[in-house]
């Protein structure tokens, strides 16, 4: 049992439900609070449009009013570069609660190169060579470091889904920088032996999010616990269980500001 669910989707990118019907669903399964965390606006597709976020703030204040369950409104932003470029840009800061970011595809990068090396490479490889090379791993490491080191993110998602990285480095740099690692409860995105490595060699916390594309599975756990029943986890790392509440390292830097 999850308090809090950090990666929802809605409408507003390529979910099937409304603001309201993701808050209504996290009340009926007993949860505190949800945050709305669309797609970034690089994804041409399934990607929030700014021109948005105004009224999917009032739909958010809303939802919170009418179920009691705490809304947030932030984004799943997409890694663009290997300098750790986003699609949140500072400017977007004031309308957001929380940020997430992760490694997508499809969605428009910072460069070409970045397009070529971090987009295409991660591809090609996934869905043919099937083994990475050095320099693939050296890249997509740097673009997922590069991103915690230079931007104020909350949670990093879905680490290595669909993509090739050292994950015990970019653990280092998320416990370095005090951002979580999201154990994602959609999709497997990293091996057992990859999260035992990170739990015993790092410090790093964790929480654990539904990914949620439709109401119904606010607050799933699913794979999460089939993954504790082979995996050793300390649930003291895991900050949304329990009634322990992350510290999020974006709102500390908008008060900084």
């Amino acid at each position: 049992m999850i308090d809090f669910d950090f990666h929802t989707h809605t409408k507003y990118s390529h979910g099937k439900g409304t603001i309201l019907e993701n808050a209504v669903s996290a009340k009926e399964k007993g949860l505190k609070g949800i945050a709305i965390t669309d797609h970034g606006f690089n994804h041409p597709f399934f990607g929030m449009r700014r021109k948005k976020v105004d009224k999917m703030k009032e739909e958010c204040i809303l939802a919170e009013k009418q179920t009691g369950v705490k809304v947030l409104l932030g984004v799943e932003s997409n890694i663009i570069g290997l300098g750790g470029e986003t699609d949140l840009k500072p400017s977007d800061y004031d309308k957001m609660d929380i940020y997430l970011a992760g490694i997508h595809r499809a969605v428009f990068h910072h460069k070409f190169s970045d397009y070529f090396n971090l987009f295409g490479a991660n591809l090609l490889t996934s869905t043919i060579t099937k083994k990475p090379s050095s320099a693939l791993i050296k890249n997509t490491t740097n673009a997922y470091i590069n991103a915690i080191k230079n931007n104020p993110i909350d949670i990093l998602t879905h680490l290595n889904f669909l993509c090739y990285a050292d994950s015990l480095e970019v653990a280092k740099c998320l416990e370095d920088y005090g951002t979580y690692l999201e154990i994602n409860t959609k999709k497997i995105h990293l091996t057992d032996e990859e999260w035992q490595n990170i739990i015993d060699k790092t410090k790093v916390n964790f929480v654990i999010d539904s990914d949620a594309h439709s109401p119904s599975r606010i607050g799933d756990t699913a794979i999460a616990c089939e993954l504790f029943s082979r995996v050793n986890f300390p649930l003291s790392r895991i900050h949304n269980i329990e009634g322990r509440m992350p510290t999020l390292r974006f709102s500390q830097f908008k008060e900084r500001r």
